[in-house]
C-alpha cells in the first residue's frame, strides 16, 4: 500500500479535569442533538444511548461548569423537553474551534507518522 493510499488516523481531542470531570466528542455530540431534537431522551436515542445514560452525561457536564449547559422543562402541553444553554452553545462551538487548531497544529507530525507506517 503506497503511503498516500493509507487511512489518515483519527485525532481525538478530549479534555481531562481532575478528578472526574471530561470533555470530549461524544459529549460535544449529545449536546448537538439535544440541541436539534429539543430533547435529552431523542439526542441520546441517535446516539444509540438510553435516557439515563444521556441524562448521566448532560448532569456530569451541568456540575461540571458554573453554568448549566443544558436546562430541562418539565411538562405541560407540549410534553416538556431540554433546550442548550447560551454556555452550552458557546462550548460547542470553542470545542469545535480547538479540535480545529489541534489538528492543523499537528498535520505535519501527523502526515511524518502516516509517512512510516509499515505497508
Amino acid at each position: 500500500m503506497s503511503a498516500s493510499a493509507k487511512t489518515e488516523p483519527k485525532l481525538i481531542f478530549r479534555l481531562q479535569f481532575e478528578p472526574e470531570g471530561r470533555i470530549g466528542r461524544g459529549k460535544i455530540q449529545l449536546l448537538a442533538h439535544i440541541r436539534e431534537t429539543g430533547s435529552i431522551s431523542a439526542g441520546g436515542r441517535a446516539m444509540d444511548m438510553s435516557y439515563r445514560r444521556a441524562w448521566l452525561l448532560v448532569d456530569e457536564m451541568n456540575r461540571l461548569f458554573r453554568t448549566p449547559v443544558v436546562e430541562s422543562q418539565r411538562g405541560g402541553k407540549q410534553g416538556g423537553g431540554a433546550v442548550v444553554t447560551p454556555f452550552g452553545e458557546a462550548l460547542i462551538a470553542h470545542y469545535h474551534a480547538m479540535e480545529g487548531k489541534a489538528r492543523a497544529a499537528l498535520a505535519e507530525d501527523i502526515g511524518w507518522i502516516v509517512e512510516n507506517l509499515a505497508d
